[in-house]
């Protein structure tokens, strides 16, 4: 990690990054922007299916920066790639061995990616905290993810990664596009789908990067784009089912299209470098003027809400531990009413008891025989055996 690692523990973390990584590391970013000062490098998050050629993009623009002497910082997301091929400060296989992760949770080559992430995320405040004291000196933060598109962007630690990133310094995403492999129109739709569903997750500025056009131009990508009756003739000659419904979402996201940037580049010559920076640096600026306020309102509003429940949770732990009070004082009267009923109820026992003893007791002298009635009848007895004898 060229010197200093974000947190070496991560893998003890067990994979429980979501909650623990998004507290900290959102406090982080919040002390970062604060000590950042006046310059607030441009954060772009490079995003893209396996084999776009995302990494050796990633590696021409840090080529390209270095010649035009523009400093930047490059951070690598990516457990499972072999060999990074661009200089990255930070590295997540410096923090966790994904093939350890993968034999120790017993997982596949996807859940193995994911749990990675999941576990350098717990420790991504301490990565806030190298960028925020290199931020002042850069002008760019280079991030490259995971092939597997879906593991960054619909996770929760890719969204923890993104929202604190943009939370911080202005952020812009950069949709990687394999342009050989659409040029048929159905794999081209589905290509839109997926920047579509990604710029809905992110809601960052956005830009499309057709990379490998020194193999097939990308000319035929912008026609589609601004042209929908060009993107129509070129689905007549696909009379399957799946040309009715990609005729049908072209209708969908025409207007999706009109708010993209569209640039194209090749990783290999180095065309259309600097059409893509200027395209971020019209997005960093948009970020700037609309998607900021938008952020920040964001932010208010999950404040607000997070403060309401918490609130609503004290008021029904109150209300529960008045109950629980009120119930206490009911029982303790309860257990003295009956402590007292017991009491009374020993005494009417105890007075009965005497009761009983005392009529026993009547009963008794009264049977008692009278001692001169006894003598007499004991006279009479003995007259009457002298008599007969």
């Amino acid at each position: 990690m060229n010197g200093t690692e974000p947190g070496a523990g991560a893998a003890s973390a067990a994979g429980t990054a979501s909650g623990a990584g998004a507290g900290s590391a959102a406090a982080s970013g919040s002390a970062a922007a604060s000590g950042a000062g006046g310059k607030q490098p441009t954060c772009l998050i490079t995003i893209g299916m396996a084999g776009t050629g995302k990494s050796t993009l990633l590696q021409r623009m840090n080529a390209h920066l270095s010649s035009k002497r523009i400093p930047r910082y490059a951070i690598n997301l990516d457990p499972a790639v072999a060999q990074v091929s661009f200089g990255a400060h930070i590295d997540i296989r410096d923090t966790v061995n994904y093939k350890q992760v993968m034999k120790q949770y017993n997982l596949g080559p996807n859940g193995g990616i994911l749990t990675a992430l999941n576990l350098f995320t717990t420790k991504f405040d301490q990565v806030l905290d190298l960028v925020a004291k290199r931020a002042p000196s850069v002008d760019y933060i280079l991030l490259d993810t995971p092939g597997q598109i879906e593991i960054f962007t619909w996770s929760a630690s890719g969204a923890i990664i993104t929202d604190t990133l943009s939370a911080t310094y202005p952020t812009v995403v950069l949709y990687i596009i394999d342009t050989p492999r659409s040029t048929a129109p159905a794999t081209f739709m589905s290509n839109m789908l997926y920047a579509c569903s990604i710029l809905y997750k992110t809601r960052l500025p956005f830009v499309l990067v057709f990379n490998k056009t020194d193999v097939v131009s990308h000319d035929f990508a912008k026609e589609w784009l601004t042209d929908f009756e060009s993107f129509q003739a070129a689905l007549e000659e696909d009379t399957s089912y799946m040309g009715s419904l990609v005729s049908s979402m072209c209708l969908v996201l025409e207007e999706f299209y009109s708010h993209l940037r569209v640039v194209g580049v090749s990783a290999v010559t180095g065309d259309g470098m600097d059409e893509l920076f200027e395209a971020v640096q019209e997005a960093a600026q948009e970020y700037m003027t609309e998607f900021k306020s938008e952020l920040e309102r964001r932010m208010r509003e999950k404040e607000e809400r997070e403060a309401a429940r918490r609130e609503s949770n004290l008021q029904r732990l109150m209300k529960d531990m008045a109950l629980n009070k009120e119930s206490e004082v009911v029982l303790d009267g309860t257990r003295r009413a009956g402590r007292g009923g017991r009491g009374r109820r020993r005494k009417a026992a105890q007075d009965r008891t005497a009761e009983d003893v005392d009529m026993d007791d009547g009963d008794a002298v009264d049977a008692a025989p009278d001692p001169a009635v006894e003598a007499r009848r004991e006279d009479a007895s003995f007259r009457r055996f002298l008599g007969k004898q």
